[in-house]
Order: C-alpha cells, then sequence, then structure tokens
C-alpha cells in the first residue's frame, strides 16, 4: 500500500490495472483499524494496487444525518479533491459509501455550488462498499478464503436498502472454505444503532438491539458477521453484556483470512 496522492486517472471502472483508494471512514480509522488491514491484504491478494491518501477525513454523514447539512460542505470538498483522480474508491463500510452516494450531491446543491455538485457526480459513483467492488468491479465471489467457524450474518441497513448491495456478501461468504454460514432470522431488521439514533432513541436502540443479539444466539454461531462496524460495535456491546461468548467481525476481516494466515 503506498500514501502518494493521484494524477487525474483515464482508466476506465473494470480495467485489470485499476489504481484503487482505500476509503478508511474515521470509525475505522479510529476503532477498528483491524478490518482497514484486511481489506488492504484482500485487495492486494486479488491483484489491486492499493492507494491510502493521507489527507482523507470524514464523509460529513454525522452533520447531515443531524439537519446540518452546510457544515457538511467542506468535508463532500475535501472528499472531491482527494479521491476524484482513481478509479475507484473502496470502504469496508456501507454506510460511509451510502452518504458518499446518496447524500454528498445533495449537500452541494443545498450550498448551491454547481462546481462541487459536478465534481461529486463523477466521483460518487466510483466509490463502493467492499463486497459490491469484489463482485461488481472486480467479478469475484470466491477470493480464496478459509474460515472454518459456525457463522451468521447482519445485512446492515444502509448496505441493504441505501446501496442495495443485496446478497453480495452472502455469496462471497458463500465461497469460504471450511465456513458454516447459518440464516439468522429476522436478518433484514435493523440492529438499532443508525448513527445518532442510538443516542436520541435509546430506549429503542437497546430493544432493536436487545431482538438482534437474541436471534444471532439462536443461530449458535460463533461468529456474526456484518459490512457495518458501527452496527457490529452495537451488536457486539449487546452479545458480550449477556456474555453469549459470539465474536463479531467485519466481512473484511473473513474475507482476508486464508488457510496460510488464520484469522
Amino acid at each position: 500500500m503506498t500514501t502518494s496522492s493521484p494524477a487525474p486517472s483515464s482508466h476506465p471502472i473494470g480495467a485489470t490495472d485499476l489504481r484503487v483508494a482505500l476509503f478508511a471512514t474515521c470509525f475505522n480509522d479510529t476503532m477498528w483499524p483491524e478490518t482497514l488491514k484486511a481489506t488492504v491484504r484482500l485487495l492486494e491478494r486479488l491483484g489491486c494496487e492499493v492507494e491510502f491518501p493521507m489527507e482523507q477525513t470524514c464523509c460529513g454523514q454525522m452533520q447531515t444525518n443531524t439537519g446540518y447539512g452546510k457544515d457538511a460542505a467542506p468535508l463532500v470538498r475535501r472528499f472531491v479533491d482527494v479521491f476524484d483522480g482513481y478509479d475507484a474508491v473502496v470502504a469496508p463500510s456501507g454506510s460511509c459509501v451510502g452518504s458518499v452516494r446518496e447524500q454528498h450531491a445533495t449537500i452541494a446543491r443545498e450550498v448551491g455550488d454547481d462546481t462541487l455538485l459536478g465534481r461529486v457526480q463523477q466521483t460518487a459513483p466510483r466509490t463502493y462498499e467492499l463486497s459490491e467492488f469484489l463482485v461488481d468491479v472486480l467479478g469475484v465471489t470466491d477470493v480464496g478464503a478459509y474460515f472454518p467457524h459456525r457463522v451468521t450474518y447482519h445485512p446492515t441497513c444502509h448496505s441493504l436498502r441505501m446501496l442495495h448491495v443485496g446478497d453480495k456478501p452472502l455469496s462471497l461468504l458463500r465461497a469460504v472454505k471450511g465456513i458454516d454460514l447459518v440464516e439468522l432470522p429476522g436478518a433484514e431488521e435493523c440492529c438499532g444503532f443508525g448513527g445518532t439514533f442510538a443516542m436520541k432513541n435509546a430506549d429503542v436502540s437497546i430493544a432493536m438491539g436487545a431482538d438482534k443479539a437474541r436471534n444471532i444466539t439462536g443461530t449458535q454461531a460463533e461468529v456474526v458477521v456484518a459490512s457495518d462496524n458501527s452496527c457490529l460495535a452495537h451488536i457486539g456491546g449487546m452479545l458480550s453484556r449477556q456474555r453469549a461468548g459470539v465474536r463479531r467481525l467485519h466481512l473484511a476481516e473473513i474475507l482476508a483470512s486464508t488457510e496460510e494466515e488464520q484469522l
């Protein structure tokens, strides 16, 4: 992985020599760096040249979701400044990619900046959640992973309803060698985190998280996996307080695990 800033690229998406930028997201950068390391190992194993622009910051979702869209505008400008030279921008977070693809253009319109809007419209379509990038851009479902454990999958709200990733994460998990993948009852129900939702509606959030934790333990899975660490933090907290003995792992970490380098 390198840390250089890119020059504008003319490579079409789908080419084998894609220049890929890792969009860390502020939550992963501060709380879950192991997910970022796993994402880089996985992408490089699949032949990608991964760069990490040091100038990147938050996507601005927190401001946007709480009604301060104009305050998020500087972060939107920073995002396009940092990432618009890459063929693809990949993040291990459906939530943050959803913000880039669905909210950045709205913010640009709110502040009346047509130049920013045009740049967002160029960069946002090239910004991918990890499973989207693997399946839709690289065209792979079997990434050579090995994870001999009983696993259940929670599809996060933003990846499911905003990005419409569908069964792409499940397709990737089904191809993992040795995995015992079990269906999660009520899988499409939200975990109750939802960014500021958990702070504004704590009682409801706790009740939703308890339902999710109960369904997970009912599967007798060793591991619950998702593509957003924010959801996994909420679910993991519930499971930890119950001393359920269920590990939480990001999708990237399972896909990066191999027989030679087991997680």
